[in-house]
């Protein structure tokens, strides 16, 4: 079972990740509250480590990129990402998440979100910005230790 749970999380960073939020039935017509930075990042966190697929479209901006460092780097586009984690509803990864604000202001923040399973970590920065009262991830960048 772990190795499945590390290789979902590497299958998320080469085509891609505490709180766990409810699973809602039509994730299409939810729409997530992400007015703070901080609401944006813990639902940035539970979407990619609890399967959470409700308000996903909303949360990346339109020109959201991922990029994963690994022996072969890998851009993602938003759509790739997006289609991903639906397809992801409810798998929770086995790890323990730490989330650091690298630097923050009125409109933007970056923040380094870590997760650390058994036998591999992955660190995962990440820069939000705020988009018209709502925060939005504008990118992403992944590199595994």
């Amino acid at each position: 079972m772990k190795t499945f749970a590390a290789a979902a999380l590497i299958a998320v960073s080469t085509l891609t990740m505490a709180v766990g939020k409810p699973e809602v039935s039509n994730p299409k017509k939810v729409v997530v509250n992400l007015s703070t930075a901080d609401l944006a990042i813990d639902h940035y966190v539970a979407v990619m480590t609890s399967g959470q697929s409700a308000g996903v479209e909303q949360l990346f901006t339109a020109d959201f990129s991922q990029k994963v460092q690994a022996s072969e780097d890998k851009t993602n586009s938003r759509s790739e990402i997006v289609s991903f984690l639906k397809k992801q509803k409810g798998q929770q990864l086995n790890c323990k998440t730490s989330t650091t604000i690298v630097q923050e202001s009125v409109d933007y923040m970056i923040a380094k979100v870590i997760l650390q399973f058994e036998n591999f970590t992955k660190t995962d920065l990440v820069t939000l910005v705020n988009n018209g009262g709502n925060w939005k991830v504008s990118q992403s960048i992944n590199s595994y230790k």
